[in-house]
């Protein structure tokens, strides 16, 4: 099977339970989050979630992805979109180092995989990086801006 992933990091300036808390309070992503415009639902291993993503210059979408990890303070990851079984299907995580005491390492990617892999991969680092480094730049000033 094909299997691609890309990965974006950060290092931020706060405990990585608070990076985890910036990063599951949906309440306040229209506040902040350039990329994932708003997301509901609980955060539970199996739970669905809805989403909508909307990076700036786009039209956006809502999907809803199913969490397959959720280790606070630790890891979120879910299957997400598009979605299309042994063709493609991604999954979109982001993993909280704590590199010491008030500093954390935000690591924040997806992984693709299915025959479709080779095509699709172009397509959705292309479309996908940068919004994830604004996202990313976005939860760090969060982070550590206390609010």
């Amino acid at each position: 099977m094909f299997r691609y992933e890309f990965v974006t990091q950060i290092e931020i300036d706060a405990t990585a339970e608070r990076v985890w808390n910036v990063l599951t309070d949906f309440d306040s992503f229209p506040q902040w989050n350039p990329m994932i415009r708003w997301a509901k639902g609980k955060v539970c291993s199996g739970e669905r979630l809805t989403v909508r993503f909307e990076p700036k210059g786009t039209r956006g979408y809502t999907f809803t992805p199913k969490l397959l990890i959720v280790e606070p303070n630790r890891q979120l990851r879910w299957l997400g979109y598009p979605r299309i079984p042994a063709f493609m299907d991604t999954e979109h995580y982001w993993l909280i180092e704590q590199i010491t005491g008030e500093k954390s390492r935000l690591l924040h990617g997806a992984i693709i995989y299915g025959l479709l892999t080779p095509v699709s991969r172009i397509i959705f680092e292309n479309t996908s990086r940068g919004p994830f480094e604004q996202m990313n730049h976005a939860h760090k000033k969060r982070a550590e801006s206390r609010e």
